[in-house]
């Protein structure tokens, strides 16, 4: 019979105390991702004036830490789709949502985003949802800037409720692989 075998399992384990230090460091990046949410906002229609008043003083959306709108996706890591989105805009919007960086999340912001609104025609997409995945839905047309603020702290906590991991240096670098294929194609 082996020691281990006799010995009682402790707690001290190498895989159970890295399991305590990943928690504890994804607790921490969640609490910083949270509130450091860069925007993106993909504003087509009326939406696009409560989405303003949001951002103004009176509601003032940076208060949550999500002051700064970036008009680039590849500095962005928050989308916020504002309006009806027409089915000439969806392979736009997908592409925006490619080059934004992980992690990412998006909110679809009043009912036209959500589910096309009231307009049930072949021009107009029935929801975003249809293209890229949503994480939260905000009601309304056009959505109150109180209901704007209850949905981006629920996207707070969900951000700040998943795990976030470290990058295994194991794990080949899925960029660095790409700008090397690129370069090596010639592009």
């Amino acid at each position: 019979m082996a020691d281990t075998d006799i010995a009682p399992i402790m707690t001290t384990r190498r895989d159970e105390a890295m399991g305590f230090f990943q928690k504890l460091v994804s607790k921490g990046l969640g609490w910083a991702r949270k509130y450091s949410l860069f925007t993106y906002p993909y504003a087509t229609a009326c939406c696009g004036m409560e989405y303003m008043s949001v951002a103004a003083s009176r509601h003032d959306i940076s208060r949550f830490g999500a002051e700064f709108p970036r008009f680039s996706p590849r500095q962005a890591d928050l989308l916020m789709v504002v309006g009806t989105i027409n089915l000439k805009q969806a392979p736009i919007l997908k592409r925006v949502y490619e080059q934004m960086t992980e992690p990412k999340w998006v909110v679809s912001f009043g009912v036209c985003a959500s589910s096309g609104g009231f307009y049930d025609n072949y021009a107009v997409l029935q929801g975003i949802d249809r293209i890229i995945p949503v994480d939260v839905y905000i009601p309304g047309c056009p959505p109150r800037p109180e209901q704007v603020l209850d949905g981006l702290m629920l996207l707070q906590d969900k951000i700040g409720n998943q795990v976030h991991r470290l990058r295994d240096p194991g794990q080949p670098n899925e960029t660095a692989a790409h700008h090397d294929r690129m370069l090596a194609a010639g592009k």
